[in-house]
């Protein structure tokens, strides 16, 4: 599977696991939701304070699986590279995330507040690798 096809799955299958690397080497996952950026990037928001946030400054390798709603049909996981942004620099990729995964929202000085008061952050992931390329 190429990273083209990979993303268009993303784009229909939204909820995720994001994998990250604790310091010891373990995996932690985390149920996200994904929204594809213009570019193809992956954009997934978070807190600041979230344990998958504190691994991925560490270690910026991670891997994101998506299943279709059959459980047992087609799935993907794809690999990337994540970075991290912070308030105040992530505030308009917040509300960009928003827009991609919900529309307008009703009151944008609301939904700014809460995104200060959650200590949001955007991930934004670039991949570098997508699967599977055959079953069995």
């Amino acid at each position: 599977m190429d990273i083209d096809e990979a993303r268009a799955f993303l784009k229909e299958h939204r909820r995720t696991i994001l994998a990250t690397k604790r310091g010891d080497g373990r995996p932690q996952l985390s149920p996200v939701f994904v929204v594809v950026d213009d570019d193809g990037t992956l954009m997934v928001s978070t807190r600041e304070t979230a344990m998958k946030t504190k691994n991925m400054r560490r270690d910026p390798q991670v891997s994101v699986c998506a299943i279709s709603d059959e459980f047992f049909g087609p799935w993907v996981q794809a690999d990337g590279r994540a970075q991290v942004t912070s308030l105040p620099e992530a505030m308009d990729l917040l509300v960009d995330y928003y827009r991609k995964a919900a529309g307008e929202h009703k009151d944008w000085d609301e939904y700014r507040a809460a995104m200060q008061k959650e200590r949001r952050v955007i991930v934004r992931i670039t991949l570098d690798r997508a699967g599977p390329d055959r079953s069995g």
